[in-house]
């Protein structure tokens, strides 16, 4: 099961002394052959450890074919705000669900169900990450910059991305479980993709929700506009379609908030992604119309300039 996998994980990570290299020794306890890497990142404020996790998939580009490969990120600014506050805070469920993802992957490759695409996950770990103001509610700040997230998180091998991300500190999501954002793609604000709305409605059983965007959510962060979170940022440092799974609640909840985390919906998410993954990699499920996007390109151009700092 993957609540099984996400009980084990948040056990990890609900510590003052969670590192890197715990995730990865408990996930080569699942299996002793994952590609696994853990290294420190340092940034203006502190450090963290960044934690990658690469999945082979049986027809994947590693082994010379042609599945597309699957980027999933865990989002966040860290795990816990000590020592201002005690405990795993609301905004670590987006690396929960990313890590409960690696573990269920790798659970389910050691016994024989390997998906057909390369899957690379990666979040990172920190404890004691700051907090800084924001309305409506705190935000957890990061010992790092987004900028350098993206640099060790995106790349050019992925061919989607799935950013995952506690979005509770908001009245614009009125709902508690999550939510899909529309795919975004190299500054274009693209149309929801009905397959990952048919996902959403069988792993959840109830009708997709959505979260609202506004242009300035997708672009970096740094630009002093307003910015809901950091949901979208990976889509700014690549050409990949990116889709935000957001982690969230009826109430404005901060994210340095603990005893905020609900299992159920951090599982919710976690078998969204694994489901999405199944289906993408095996050719199933598209995150765009790729036709659609190109009659857009001849009649407006390029909308990568939303990526930049501007001008």
């Amino acid at each position: 099961m993957v609540l099984k996998h996400l009980l084990d994980i948040y056990e990890l990570l609900d510590s003052p002394k969670a590192s890197g290299q715990q995730v990865k020794d408990h996930l080569l306890k699942i299996d002793p052959e994952a590609e696994i890497y853990v290294y420190p990142l340092v940034g203006p404020k502190g450090h963290t450890d960044m934690v990658k996790i690469f999945i082979p998939g049986t027809c994947g580009k590693t082994l010379g074919g042609s599945a597309p490969t699957l980027g999933i990120l865990g989002r966040l600014g860290g795990l816990g705000a000590r020592p201002e506050r005690i405990g795993f805070v609301s905004d670590g469920d987006g690396a929960l669900a990313a890590l409960t993802v690696a573990a269920k992957l790798l659970d389910m490759k050691v016994k024989g169900d390997v998906l057909a695409g390369d899957i690379l996950i990666s979040t990172h770990v920190c404890p004691d990450a700051p907090v800084r103001p924001h309305h409506p509610v705190p935000f957890m700040d990061s010992p790092v910059e987004t900028y350098q997230v993206n640099q060790e998180e995106v790349s050019d091998e992925l061919d989607a991305i799935l950013s995952v991300d506690t979005t509770k500190g908001n009245r614009i999501m009125n709902h508690r479980g999550i939510a899909i954002t529309p795919t975004v793609k190299e500054g274009y604000l693209l149309p929801l993709s009905d397959d990952l709305m048919d996902i959403m409605e069988i792993t959840t059983g109830k009708l997709p929700q959505v979260l609202a965007l506004s242009t300035y959510d997708i672009t970096p962060y740094g630009n002093d506009l307003y910015h809901l979170n950091s949901i979208l940022q990976p889509s700014t440092a690549s050409k990949a379609p990116t889709v935000g799974v957001a982690i969230v609640t009826e109430t404005a909840v901060p994210g340095c908030a603990t005893g905020a985390s609900h299992y159920a919906d951090v599982e919710e998410a976690a078998r969204f992604l694994l489901e999405v993954a199944k289906a993408y990699t095996a050719g199933q499920c598209q995150f765009y119309d790729k036709d659609m996007y190109k009659r857009a390109l001849a009649r407006y151009g390029s909308l990568s300039h939303i990526q930049t700092m501007g001008l």
